[in-house]
C-alpha cells in the first residue's frame, strides 16, 4: 500500500459530463467545502478534455472530466473560487480553451508564445502622480532562478505587486512523455531541484499503481526518511537566508551549517546531497544503502543517529537565540500577514497554508508508514513571517521525531533494482506528495495500450506566487526580501 495519497480510475469509469454541468457540478461541490487540487487540459480527438481533481473533507479525491471546444470554453470559476484562477490561466494558455469573464488571463509561463511575448506583456499600472514604480528582476544577484517584479508603490508602501514568471520553462511536461514512462526518475528529480526527493516519490507513487506494484514498508521508510531529511535541508536554508535577510548573521552562518549536515546526511545515504536516484519505481535506488558511511547494504545507524543529535542540539540553542532576537521579532511580527479567509481562498497549501491556520497536509491521516509514525500537522494562526519562520523550526524538530523513529524501526536498508511492469491501460492516477514547500501533485494517464497519454506535474509554487503577491499589498518595500524568502518558492516548479 501506497503511504502517498493516490487515486486510481479507469478512464470509463470517469463520468463525462457536459461542459456545463462539469461546470455546476465543480461549483457545487467548491460550495459545499471541497477544495480544488488541480485543474488541467489535454488535447482529446477533436475537443479538449478538461479534468478537475477535487478532496473532500475526509482527505479523499474525486475527478470530475468533461471535453469541450475550446472555441466555447466555460464560463470562469474565478470570480467566486479565486483558487481556479492559475489553472484557468494555464488551461488558456496551454490549450486555447475560452474562459468567460475570468478577470486576467495572464499566461503562466508564455510557453505558447515564448520569450517575444513575455517581454513584451505589459505589467498592470496604477495610475496618479505620486506613484511610482519600482523594477526588480529578471536577472538577481547571486543563484537566485529568473523572475521579474513589479511594484507599484506610494512612497514606500506597496500598493501592488505583479510578479512575472515564465523564464525557467523547459517543456517538462512534453519531455516526460518521450520514451519508457517507467525510467522517467532522473528527468522528475530535476523538475524543481530542491524538491527532487518529493517529485521522485510522487512519480514513483503514479508508477506503481498504474503498474499494480504492491510496495512494501520496507521500501516506503527509507523513502519517508530522505523526504524528512529534505524538508529539514530546505526548512533550514531558508531560515539561514530569513536570518540574513534581517541581519541576524549568527542565525545565518549557524543554519546554513546545519543544512550541509543534513544534505551530507542525505548524500551518505544514498550518494547525492539532494536525494539523486534514490528512489526508483517498485524498488529503492540501487545506491541506497551503499553510500558514503554505508555497507553491504546496512545504513550506518549509528552515523545517522550522531547526525540527528547534531541537528536537533544545535538547531535549538540557534532557535532560541533567533526567536528571542527583539530585532528579529520587530522585522517579522506583522509582515506580509494572510489571513486564513484569503489562504483559503487563494487555495494556498503546503508551510504557507498552515502558517495562516488552514491545517492542510497531505501526510496526516494518510496510510503506510504515515500510519505506522503518524506525521504531526504543525499550524500557525497569524499568517506573516514570523508565524511562516515559527513554523519552518517548528516542523525541522518534529521530522527529526519522525526520521528517529522510523530508522528504529528498520536500520537496515537494501537497495533493489526491482523494475516495473506493464501499465494499466486506459487509466487515470493522481498521486499527492507533501513535500517541503507543499503538495505535489503527478497525474498520470495511459492509454488503450498502455502507453503514456499524459503526464501533469503541479508544483506547490503555481498556487502559491500569488500568495506572495497579495502578501506584500501594504507593506514596505523594502520588506519584500522577507516576505520572499517566507514563501521561499519555486521558479522553475512553476515555470516547468
Amino acid at each position: 500500500m501506497s503511504s502517498l495519497r493516490v487515486h486510481r480510475a479507469t478512464i470509463d469509469s470517469i463520468p463525462r459530463l457536459e461542459p456545463k454541468e462539469w461546470r455546476r457540478e465543480l461549483d457545487r461541490r467548491l460550495r459545499t467545502g471541497e477544495r480544488l487540487v488541480t485543474l488541467y487540459g489535454r488535447p482529446g480527438t477533436a475537443e479538449i478534455v478538461v479534468t478537475a481533481v477535487l478532496q473532500d473533507a475526509a482527505s479523499s479525491l474525486q475527478v470530475l472530466r468533461t471535453s469541450l471546444d475550446p472555441e466555447r470554453g466555460f464560463h470562469s470559476l474565478t470570480p467566486e473560487f479565486p483558487s481556479a484562477g492559475c489553472f484557468e490561466r494555464e488551461l488558456h494558455e496551454q490549450h486555447g480553451v475560452r474562459i468567460a469573464g475570468h478577470p486576467w488571463l495572464k499566461p503562466i509561463r508564455f510557453e505558447e508564445t515564448g520569450r517575444a511575448a513575455r517581454d513584451a506583456y505589459p505589467f498592470y499600472r496604477v495610475e496618479g502622480k505620486e506613484v511610482h514604480e519600482v523594477a526588480v528582476g529578471p536577472i538577481h544577484a547571486g543563484v537566485i532562478e529568473p523572475g521579474s517584479f513589479r511594484f507599484m508603490c506610494l512612497g514606500e508602501r506597496v500598493h501592488h505587486l505583479e510578479i512575472h514568471l515564465g523564464y525557467q520553462h523547459r517543456g517538462v511536461e512534453r519531455l516526460l512523455l518521450r520514451g519508457d514512462p517507467r525510467r522517467l526518475a532522473p528527468l522528475v528529480e530535476t523538475i524543481s531541484g530542491d524538491a527532487s526527493i518529493a517529485h521522485a516519490w510522487a512519480y514513483c507513487a503514479a508508477i506503481e499503481s498504474l503498474g499494480e506494484i504492491e510496495v512494501t514498508l520496507e521500501i516506503e521508510r527509507p523513502r519517508g526518511v530522505l523526504l524528512e531529511l529534505e524538508r529539514i535541508a530546505m526548512h533550514l536554508a531558508g531560515l539561514s537566508g530569513m536570518a540574513a535577510d534581517v541581519g541576524f548573521l549568527q542565525g545565518a552562518a549557524t543554519y546554513g551549517r546545519l543544512r550541509t549536515t543534513a544534505i551530507n546526511t542525505t548524500m551518505r545515504l544514498c550518494g547525492s546531497r539532494f536525494g539523486r536516484s534514490a528512489m526508483r519505481p517498485a524498488s529503492l535506488g540501487a545506491h541506497l544503502g551503499h553510500g558514503e558511511g554505508a555497507s553491504a547494504g546496512r545504513l550506518n545507524v549509528d552515523e545517522l543517529r550522531r547526525s540527528l543529535s547534531l541537528l536537533r542540539k544545535d538547531a535549538a540553542i540557534i532557535d532560541d537565540c533567533f526567536l528571542a532576537a527583539r530585532t528579529v521579532q520587530h522585522r517579522l511580527h506583522g509582515v506580509g500577514q494572510l489571513t486564513q479567509g484569503q489562504a483559503l481562498q487563494l487555495g494556498l497549501v503546503g508551510m504557507a497554508a498552515r502558517a495562516s491556520g488552514v491545517a492542510l497536509d497531505q501526510r496526516v491521516g494518510a496510510t503506510g508508514v504515515y500510519a505506522e509514525h503518524p506525521a504531526t500537522l504543525v499550524t500557525e494562526e497569524a499568517g506573516d513571517c514570523w508565524a511562516r519562520t515559527r513554523l519552518r523550526v517548528e516542523e525541522i524538530r518534529r521530522s527529526l521525531d519522525w526520521i528517529e523513529a522510523a530508522v528504529e524501526r528498520q536500520p537496515t536498508w537494501a537497495g533493489s533494482r526491482r523494475s516495473a511492469g506493464p501499465l494499466a491501460r486506459s487509466t487515470l492516477v493522481v498521486a499527492l506528495c507533501e513535500g517541503w514547500r507543499g503538495e505535489i501533485v503527478h497525474c498520470l494517464e495511459t492509454d488503450a495500450d498502455g502507453s503514456l497519454a499524459h503526464y501533469k506535474v503541479q508544483d506547490p509554487s503555481l498556487r502559491n506566487w500569488l500568495g506572495l503577491a497579495i502578501a506584500v499589498r501594504e507593506n514596505e518595500i523594502s520588506d519584500f526580501p522577507i516576505c520572499n524568502k517566507s514563501f521561499d518558492l519555486s521558479y522553475c516548479g512553476n515555470d516547468l
